[in-house]
Parts: structure tokens; sequence; C-alpha cells
């Protein structure tokens, strides 16, 4: 009888949404090995777009909030280690190793996951450092900006983006003072086009909230260390007693770096999830991908943060490990649900020649429809849910709807999809 090593299995650094769904992705796919899925965070893996939203609001209780009960772990034989920060890996050839955290634990594998995602970006002015200034990015950051919530009467919230709006939203349902300052000339900027900025500018401004744009922010102000206001270029101080910061995320490579695995803006990946060592898989929001989406430019590469892309790409590469070749193909879609209010998005606006509006001025719905050479490539939906999902089954399909039609809101989008024009092949890198 022939003596085999033992099999260590599969590590998963990092118990995000992506390392749940790989995790799980690889036992439906019949893997049979051990898996280990490894977090940072004293907390059971949990979902994160609630953080924000009704978890802040006290809608939500903390348990709903978790991935799966302990059972689900234990029948499917998926370790899991909670507060685990892993600070070093030596990985051999072939793709195997030891992780090494910083309470000195060892954690052997045969196949590494880096499923790590990413942090807040930190705020580089003065007066920054002091307390009650936050962020919220993870489920500490979000306890703590509840419990403080009761005994502020003033939040500032920095950043107009998707996190900030929904907070500033929450909080102004609870009755706080909310002021937005936003550096740049509108809303969202990076992620939706003018009108539907326009169209959550005014939102919040008619729920009460103080949306500033294009400000310059001087300096954190604070007494004996305890935030007290914003002060503004024009000499304006804004006062607060809670300062939310949400100006964007930065991917954590620190790891992938540390192996030699090559980053930029995130681990680079291949269609397939493969990190350049050819063994090690990335996926998720620290992942730098080949645009998924059908017919994209040849080379375009992309960092995709978002619930749909985190399961979508766990599939990828559970795929990948079990040694089958699925390359990513798929249309990245996001949501945000601001007060009352809920952005959907389909497909990706980058490069777009053309926009068409649908609405009728009555009912509180938006939809902005974007287009490149005469194609639909994607659309921003504001309390159209039926837009949203007529515009995504279209991409999916590979149709498009003629722009003069489409800006009818009397008709069904639907109704109006057609074949486009084959998309030339292009080369994937």
């Amino acid at each position: 009888m022939t003596d085999h090593p033992a099999r260590h299995g599969l590590l998963i650094i990092g118990a995000s949404q992506s390392g749940v769904a790989l995790a799980g992705s690889l036992r439906a796919l019949g893997w049979e090995d051990p898996i280990t899925l490894l977090g940072e965070e004293d907390h059971r893996p949990y979902q994160r777009p609630a953080l924000s939203k009704g978890f802040l609001q006290d809608k939500v209780d903390k348990e709903k909030l978790i991935f799966r009960a302990q059972q689900y772990w234990d029948e499917h034989r998926i370790e899991l280690v909670k507060g685990e920060r892993i600070e070093r890996i030596e990985k051999n050839d072939d793709g195997s190793g030891v992780a090494h955290s910083t309470t000195g634990r060892r954690f052997p594998f045969d196949r590494l996951a880096l499923t790590v995602g990413a942090r807040a970006r930190r705020l580089p002015l003065e007066g920054a450092e002091q307390d009650g200034v936050l962020y919220l990015r993870n489920a500490d950051d979000a306890l703590e900006l509840k419990a403080r919530m009761p005994s502020a009467e003033h939040l500032v919230v920095i950043g107009g983006g998707f996190i900030g709006l929904e907070a500033a939203a929450s909080a102004r349902a609870m009755g706080k003072s909310v002021t937005v300052l936003e550096v740049g000339p509108r809303l969202i900027g990076r992620a939706v086009g003018e009108e539907t900025s326009q169209f959550f500018l005014d939102a919040h401004r008619a729920e009460g909230i103080d949306v500033r744009l294009g400000v310059e922010l001087t300096r954190i102000l604070g007494e004996d260390g305890r935030v007290t206001g914003v002060e503004l270029g024009d000499g304006t101080v804004v006062p607060a007693e809670i300062v939310l910061v949400g100006i964007g995320v930065v991917p954590n490579t620190e790891l992938a770096e540390q192996l030699g695995l090559e980053c930029e803006n995130g681990i680079r990946v291949d269609e397939y999830a493969l990190a350049s060592d050819g063994h090690t898989v990335a996926l998720g929001d620290c992942a730098n991908m080949p645009n998924p989406t059908p017919g994209a430019p040849a080379g375009e590469r992309l960092r995709l943060e978002s619930v749909n892309n985190a399961v979508e790409h766990a599939k990828v590469a559970a795929y990948s490990l079990t040694g089958r070749r699925e390359e990513y193909r798929s249309i990245p879609w996001f949501w945000s649900n601001q007060g009352e209010h809920k952005l959907q998005i389909a497909g990706l606006s980058t490069g777009h020649d053309r926009r068409v509006v649908r609405r009728d001025g009555s009912d509180g719905k938006l939809s902005v429809l974007y287009y490149r050479e005469g194609r639909l490539i994607a659309a921003d939906c504001v309390n159209a849910g039926v837009d949203f999902l007529d515009v995504k089954a279209a991409l999916g399909r590979g149709l498009t709807v003629a722009p003069e039609a489409a800006a009818d809101p009397e008709r069904r989008l639907k109704e109006l999809a057609v074949p486009a024009d084959p998309v030339p092949a292009t080369t994937r890198s």
C-alpha cells in the first residue's frame, strides 16, 4: 500500500462575499479536498450592502447580515477561521505553501485563493486622525457609526459616492442634520451620467440634505482631539460631531506583491481568474481582470466592486481550481438604495457616445440608456426596475434597442429589442 501525503487543500484568504461564494461553488462542483476560509475580522462572514442602510437604521439586525449558519460550514466541510490576519506567505513553484498569521499560526495549503477585497481610502487632510472621523467599509466601522449616531446632531459626509449618499440618506431619515461635501462637480460622477447625478442631487436636497459640490476642503477641526467640524476653502465651517469619509477604496494587494504577483489597480488576473503565477486565483474587489462584458474593447481591463461580480467571478475561479477553463463573460450590474430611491445599473457606460433619457416627469422614474456606435451598452435605472430587467436581459442576449424608440417611456424596452450587429472578435489579455 502506498502512503499518500496529507492533502491541505485550498486556503481562501479573505472571508468576503467572493470568498464565501468560491467555497460554495467548489463544493457544488464536487471539490472534495479540504477548504479553509480565513478572515481577519472577528465576525462570521456577513453581507456588506446593508451596513450603510438598513443596519444603520436598525431595520436589519446583525444576525440577518450573516451569510450562513455554522451548520452550513460543518455540513460542507469548510473550516471557518476568524480573527487571523495573514502577514507572510511561503509559496512553492507548484502553488502549494504555508501562510503565516500575526498570531503565529501556520496554514499550509495546496492551492491559494486571494479574496482580500479592498479597504477604505484614507482622507489626506489635516485633522483627519481625530476622534469622530469615521469610515464605513466593514462591520466594525458600521457598529462604531451606529453607536455614535444617537448622540450626534450633525453628520458631515465627505464624498458624494454610493456609500456616502446611502449613509447620508439613512442619517437624514433618523432626523440628523446632514451635509454632503463633494469636491467634484456632481454626485456619483464616476459611475453615472449627468441626468442620473442631477436626479439624486435634487432628491437628496428635497429631503433636507445640504449637498455642496465643487468644494475645497481645508482641514478637520476639533477640540481636545474630538472632531467639531470641517473647514472649507472659503473659510466656511460646517459643524459636525461625526465626519464620515467615503472617497473610494484601495485594493488590498500587499500579500500578492509579496508573492511576486503582477499588480496594477488590484491583482492582475486573466479571464479564468488566474494570477500571473498560473496557480493562485484572485477574485472580487481585489482583482484587476479583462473586461468581462461581451464585445468589450480588446485589452480593456477593470476592477469591479459589486456583489454580482463577487458571485460570478467566484464561479470562474472555482472552475479554474477544478481544472476546467470557463472564460469570464458577464453583464456587470450594480444597485444603490438611497432613501426612497433605488438605482440599478446594467452594463458599463464607459466609452459611450450617446445617451437617451426615458422619463415622463410624473412618476419619479428615470432611465438613462447609453450607446456606443449605435449599440446599447448600459443603462442607469432609477425606480425603474422593469427597464433595468429589460436592459440586462437584452445585453445578455446580444440585443439592442434603437435610440429613437427607446426615448418613449410608454413603450416596453423588451418589445423594442432587436439583434445587434455582431461584435468583432477581440483578443483577451
